[in-house]
């Protein structure tokens, strides 16, 4: 028997397991982020929207026990700040970048200074007397060979973020509002003068792309590390942001670049455990690099033509 071999496969299977579990927010973010951008609006604050919903994810389940409740609260509060952004880049018509900028500031703005205001007493908090998400192994999935494993021995809200890329794929493809909104996305003019109202597609996609960030950050929160800290998201919305470049605006390619990242990030936390002789340094900076470079040399297709343009009916 080659337990060398048998080793190595089940360390591959730790990695691209735990791999899943970091990249499922990205992959929610990410997700959020291509429904704002085919339709036009280009929502750079999701890293803020992301601290945002991981710390009211975190207080809504401290103070009720259950972590579905801070899930669903992690949406209300980014679709809340999705529908802020989306008067500020729609109606009133502010550069989108800028905004983005002022979202970011206001959202972790917020939540520093709402995380001060409820739990005065610690920096950080976890969350010991919840109980967590239980791991579900699906029926005869999770006894298929190595995949098994890695997909389908997971927490449920993992599940609901692979269901979400199944209807995001649909929706953008499938569906009228998924059309109208890559029309806007494109040419909001051709598309108002048909019947589409602009106005409604773009708060709608914006809101929805900012709920779904505020699941990514929840999901951090509640999933993946168990407590809160101000510096947990640590730039991940800005790699969500790529995810949507290497994913080419698409749910499938873009949870692919999730899962990717996920496991880069799974793997130097692994060899950092190890003792592997790397500074730790450039171990954490790895996953950062390997985006930067997938983006370089992937493949790459346009962005919506109507991205960051507001939109003024004439």
């Amino acid at each position: 028997m080659d337990w060398s071999r048998i080793l190595t496969v089940a360390f591959l299977i730790q990695v691209l397991a735990a791999g899943v579990r970091l990249g499922a927010p990205l992959v929610a973010t990410a997700l959020g982020e291509i429904f704002a951008e085919r339709s036009g609006v280009f929502n750079l604050g999701v890293e803020g929207i992301m601290l945002l919903g991981g710390l009211t994810g975190f207080t809504v389940a401290h103070h009720t026990n259950n972590l579905w409740y801070g899930a669903a609260a992690g949406m209300l509060i980014g679709a809340l700040a999705g529908f802020i952004f989306s008067v500020w880049v729609v109606t009133l018509k502010s550069d989108q970048i800028v905004s983005g900028y002022a979202m970011l500031i206001l959202c972790s703005g917020a939540a520093l200074f709402s995380y001060r205001l409820f739990f005065p007493s610690t920096n950080t908090l976890s969350l010991p007397q919840v109980k967590p998400f239980p791991a579900i192994a699906v029926p005869i999935l999770s006894e298929i060979p190595f995949i098994g494993p890695i997909f389908f021995k997971q927490d449920a809200l993992v599940y609901v973020i692979y269901g979400l890329v199944v209807i995001s794929a649909v929706i953008h493809y499938r569906t009228r509002f998924g059309l109208r909104a890559s029309a806007v996305g494109e040419n909001p003019a051709a598309a108002d003068s048909v019947g589409i109202n602009v106005t409604v597609v773009r708060y709608l996609s914006t809101i929805v792309g900012a709920a779904l960030a505020g699941l990514g950050g929840a999901y951090f929160s509640l999933v993946v590390l168990g407590l809160y800290s101000d510096t947990m998201i640590a730039g991940r919305g800005f790699i969500a942001l790529a995810l949507v470049i290497f994913g080419r605006w698409d749910p499938v390619w873009a949870f692919a670049g999730g899962l990717l990242f996920g496991s880069i990030d799974a793997l130097q936390f692994r060899l950092q455990f190890l003792g592997a002789p790397v500074p730790s340094e450039f171990l954490i900076m790895a996953p950062y690099v390997l985006t930067i470079v997938i983006l370089l040399l992937g493949k790459r297709r346009s962005a919506p033509s109507a991205l960051t343009k507001a939109y003024s009916r004439e």
